[in-house]
């Protein structure tokens, strides 16, 4: 119950930021179509779920044994993961949304996080989610952790698609200096 309470406020923090980051961004030009946004999200959704409440009773048990080391070691996951999303967030700027979207005048941001990385914030949250499995260590965490980066994975690449139709050669070599879901350190 305590690592669930330690791993709660980074996502509060997260939340809140995403909340308030969503007033000022620009108007969207081109938007994915309903049912790629919704089936994507359903995923994610209940790969959360999984995650952060207590259904899935058939898959409870511990995955490995836990300790104060691993459970630690969660809390700091899910505070990194929250941090670089949150980073991220603020690079994007007025471009954020939460679907996939083409604003107006948008640009390709390569500073901060995406100077590394193609998809800085899924990969936030993909460390952030591992962090609940960490410090919440269940069987439905690791289902939920599976669907969460499942979800992110088949949504960068649909925005990967629409940015190298927008951004053309730009966004090819972009695609070239950075990792996908992990940072290009060369």
């Amino acid at each position: 119950m305590l690592w669930s309470i330690a791993i709660a406020f980074p996502w509060v923090v997260f939340c809140s930021y995403w909340l308030w980051g969503a007033l000022g961004t620009k108007r969207s030009v081109e938007k994915e179509p309903f049912w790629s946004r919704y089936g994507v999200l359903a995923m994610e959704a209940s790969g959360y779920v999984l995650v952060f409440t207590n259904w899935g009773h058939f898959w409870r048990g511990e995955i490995f044994p836990q300790t104060l080391a691993v459970a630690l070691a969660g809390v700091a996951c899910t505070w990194a993961g929250v941090g670089l999303a949150v980073w991220a967030r603020w690079h994007l700027g007025k471009y954020w949304s939460a679907r996939i979207t083409l604003k107006e005048g948008h640009e390709l941001i390569r500073t901060g996080p995406y100077a590394r990385l193609r998809h800085p914030i899924y990969t936030g949250l993909d460390l952030a989610a591992l962090g609940g499995l960490l410090a919440i260590d269940e069987w439905r965490c690791g289902a939920g952790l599976c669907l969460i980066v499942t979800g992110y994975i088949l949504k960068a690449r649909r925005e990967e698609s629409l940015l190298a139709a927008q951004f053309g050669q730009k966004f090819e070599e972009h695609r070239r200096r950075t990792g996908f879901l992990f940072p290009k350190l060369r």
